[in-house]
């Protein structure tokens, strides 16, 4: 299992136990984080998983894909370090990966 915190946008931490090979958006909504809508069910067609990256992970997580800049281009307050959290694999390389949650999705 490898650790995730998402800090929800009031500042809550949800320390998660994530599957490798599952996404951070999964992640967030089997644990009811707030204001991970994900109304596309994590298929790359909306913004609703929105995500910042803390700066310490954003190399070791990367940058988007064509499609995923695409999809941030609907998010609200796009940052250098957003992600779509569908987007996102667990793997154990990401093992404490800390992500953010902005104030609202699009």
């Amino acid at each position: 299992m490898t650790k995730l915190t998402i800090v929800a946008h009031d500042g809550v931490n949800f320390d998660i136990d994530a599957e490798d090979g599952s996404t951070v958006m999964e992640n967030a909504v089997r644990n009811s984080v707030p204001g991970i809508e994900a109304e596309c069910g994590g298929a790359c067609a909306c913004a609703t998983c929105h995500v910042y990256i803390d700066d310490a992970w954003t190399e070791k997580v990367g940058s988007p894909q064509v499609m995923e800049e695409d999809m941030l281009d609907f998010a609200y307050d796009v940052r250098p370090t957003s992600r779509l959290s569908c987007q996102i694999k667990v793997t154990p390389e990401l093992d404490g990966l800390i992500v953010h949650v902005p104030e609202r999705q699009a």
